[in-house]
């Protein structure tokens, strides 16, 4: 690979800077994919025909990002099945009567996204397709459903022992261990390093802690203003991440919706989707863990297997109860997956511009800045630091994870300092990164599942992920750093964020807007 230096840094920051300044995502992603080529190869011409067919069309033959668009695709088409038959608007009605105010209906969301926690990506399109409604009606921001949509998503699935993140990262940790001839359980180690992961477990105590104290600040404080005050859940002017296709599907009139038309689909993909990694990873096969087999699995087939299965629930229970004909269900998955075509279109290049940050080398040469004298205790927070960094560069936490993973454990092992925080630092950086990135795959799919426009997503949740990070830096990593013991760090943790949000935030409300909705349904 050739060495770009500060070159290297141009394609990620022009895409980034061009999305924040234009909110134009997908022409910003593209042109950062093209001036990445330009850079590899000098003649124009060549480098567009190169972003075209090495990098556009590279991402989208890969069979892992194939199987992703499938699955949106479907998970789509199945949310536009229960749609238009009036799924989406029981479950909306049964969780509205046990959520009757907005810190129940946030916790609701919340909650759900640290249920469904085998995977980040439907955690993601279920959460927000499910709560969309629910929180519409009652005047919670879309931007602030997207957060907790985005948050709940990857912090949940990179913690838990059984995920389909589990393979990628107890993979990385044994190779560290290999190439070191250490002789450690990889998966017991991934186990111990839980209560080093600061940013992901603050950043889910930090959404709890901004439900129940009713207070935001900063942007979103902004977003729940409006909201509460005029009932506009988007920003006037606003490019929601959703077609009107998803939008303008019509449900059938006189019939009576019910609550199994949503959740049968949505609880068939969770068990599809936890059956199918056991046995996709080789759970069938003699001596093979749960834990083992749901890290061998292939989650992008195993995803698009769940999609598929959900739609046909949901096809089939509109058919039987005889509220939608088969042209019908036929027209109601075409639109839903319709509604995907915008996300799709940019995790395309998402991917493309992460693969040109590969060619390019962007990630190493972030990491080589840490070379040097460097005091070793804060290496945990500069790794940290520098892995977010990266992340929110590439919009890729498994891409920054795979990077930075072989050079930390090796840099942790010859200075000395505690493996466990180091290890930590590097597979939360991923998340905390992808929270700030407008690249990232994971906040794309959260600003369409919520329906919300994505930058304005971005720009919402970007202060509360850095305040997150800021406290996880500070009061986690570098004591840690140490050896100062995690289970003392994240209550100390808890009670900064707590402070922050008394002190920092104000309330978007100065009425009871529950009441007011109720009052709106009994006139």
């Amino acid at each position: 690979m050739d060495n770009y230096g500060i070159l290297s840094l141009i394609p990620p920051m022009l895409a980034i800077l061009l999305a924040w300044w234009s909110k134009e995502v997908i022409l910003s992603l593209f042109l950062g994919v093209f001036a990445g080529a330009v850079i590899i190869n000098i003649n124009p011409i060549t480098a567009f025909m190169h972003t075209l067919d090495n990098y556009i069309l590279a991402s989208l033959a890969d069979s892992w990002n194939a199987g992703i668009i499938l699955f949106l695709l479907a998970m789509g088409g199945m949310i536009g099945i229960i749609n238009k038959a009036g799924g989406i608007l029981a479950i909306g009605e049964y969780v509205a009567r046990k959520a009757q105010s907005i810190r129940k209906t946030q916790f609701a969301a919340w909650l759900m996204g640290v249920l469904i926690f085998f995977d980040d990506y439907a955690n993601t399109l279920i959460v927000g397709n499910t709560m969309r409604p629910i929180t519409d009606r009652m005047k919670i921001s879309r931007e602030k459903l997207a957060f907790l949509v985005d948050l709940t998503a990857a912090a949940v699935s990179s913690i838990v022992p059984i995920s389909t993140w589990i393979a990628f990262e107890v993979g990385l940790i044994k190779d560290g261990f290999d190439a070191l001839n250490i002789e450690l359980n990889a998966y017991a180690t991934f186990v111990q390093t839980i209560p080093f992961r600061f940013y992901s477990i603050l950043a889910l105590v930090f959404a709890l802690i901004i439900i129940f104290s009713g207070k935001d600040f900063g942007p979103m404080l902004a977003a729940e203003k409006r909201a509460r005050k005029t009932g506009e859940t988007l920003r006037p002017g606003s490019t929601p991440m959703v077609s009107q296709e998803m939008e303008e599907i019509e449900q059938p009139e006189g019939q009576s919706f019910s609550f199994s038309n949503s959740f049968l689909p949505i609880l068939g993909v969770i068990v599809i989707t936890i059956i199918g990694l056991w046995y996709n990873g080789g759970g069938m096969t003699e001596g093979t863990s749960i834990q083992d087999a749901f890290g061998n699995a292939d989650a992008s087939i195993v995803l698009l297997w769940a999609a598929i299965s959900g739609s046909l629930i949901a096809g089939i229970l509109a058919l039987s109860r005889r509220i939608l004909n088969i042209s019908e269900i036929l027209n109601g998955w075409i639109d839903g997956a319709k509604s995907m075509f915008i996300a799709c279109m940019i995790l395309i290049l998402a991917w493309s511009i992460g693969s040109i940050t590969e060619d390019l080398g962007t990630a190493n040469y972030i990491v080589g800045i840490l070379e040097g004298n460097i005091m070793p205790e804060i290496v945990p927070m500069l790794l940290f630091i520098i892995s977010s960094f990266i992340a929110f560069t590439i919009g890729s936490s498994w891409g920054t994870v795979a990077i930075v993973m072989p050079l930390a454990i090796p840099l942790a092992n010859s200075i000395g300092i505690p493996m466990l925080p180091t290890i930590g630092a590097v597979l939360t950086a991923g998340v905390m990164g992808d929270h700030c990135s407008p690249i990232s795959d994971t906040t794309i799919m959260s600003s369409t599942a919520s329906a919300v426009d994505h930058m304005d997503h971005v720009k919402t949740q970007m202060p509360y992920a850095l305040t997150v990070g800021s406290v996880a830096a500070l009061f986690g990593f570098l004591p840690a750093g140490f050896g100062i013991s995690a289970f003392y760090l994240l209550p100390i943790g808890t009670l900064i964020l707590y402070l922050i949000v008394n002190f920092a935030g104000s309330k978007a409300e100065n009425e009871d807007v529950s009441s007011e909705v109720q009052n709106t349904k009994t006139a």
